[in-house]
């Protein structure tokens, strides 16, 4: 049976189609770095709660954002399942973890539960719903309460940002045979 593949959709903004996932957050993290993702998402989310417009002097900067995010939530999507092929290189704890402070232990050792956990709260649609609500709330120059919840979905992806920054800090690696095994006899 043949397997569909997700497109990332990353040509927008990184001017190139990628379907692997590891050439993908590489295109991610050359656009931009950690703390504009993190940046913005925060602003945009803030601005949907007051009447500021989120990018007000130059509108395409939010479109060409929306479009990295949702490539980058599609990229999450399919995390967990190459969790079962691939892993995380083991942490030595010398990395730096102040920017990393929104996982928890568990995730920061396996960034991989993150994604798992993200996708059993919430699915694909709901964050891309989420991310078209705030762009549409920050773009407006109405102020009111969203009668979304926000607050989930922001916390889930700014955790995700943080695990798949890591995963990149510490390079991911193919499991080998004898450790598949090894799991299952232990």
């Amino acid at each position: 049976m043949k397997k569909n593949k997700i497109s990332f959709e990353t040509s927008s903004w990184a001017g190139e189609v990628s379907v692997n996932p590891i050439k993908a957050i590489d295109a991610f993290f050359a656009y931009a770095d950690l703390d504009y993702y993190k940046q913005n998402l925060t602003e945009a989310v803030m601005c949907s709660y007051k009447s500021d417009i989120y990018e007000v002097n130059n509108p395409s900067n939010a479109f060409i954002f929306y479009t990295a995010i949702n490539s980058f939530l599609k990229l999450c999507y399919c995390l967990p399942e190459k969790s079962k092929k691939w892993k995380v290189t083991a942490s030595l704890r010398s990395e730096t973890v102040f920017h990393l402070s929104s996982l928890t232990e568990e995730e920061y050792d396996n960034p991989f539960m993150v994604f798992q956990k993200a996708f059993n709260e919430k699915t694909l649609e709901e964050f891309e719903s989420f991310l078209c609500l705030i762009l549409e709330l920050s773009l407006s120059p109405r102020d009111g309460d969203p009668y979304s919840d926000l607050t989930t979905p922001y916390i889930y992806i700014i955790k995700m940002l943080d695990a798949v920054a890591l995963m990149k800090e510490r390079g991911i690696e193919k499991i080998k045979k004898a450790d598949q095994i090894d799991c299952v006899t232990e």
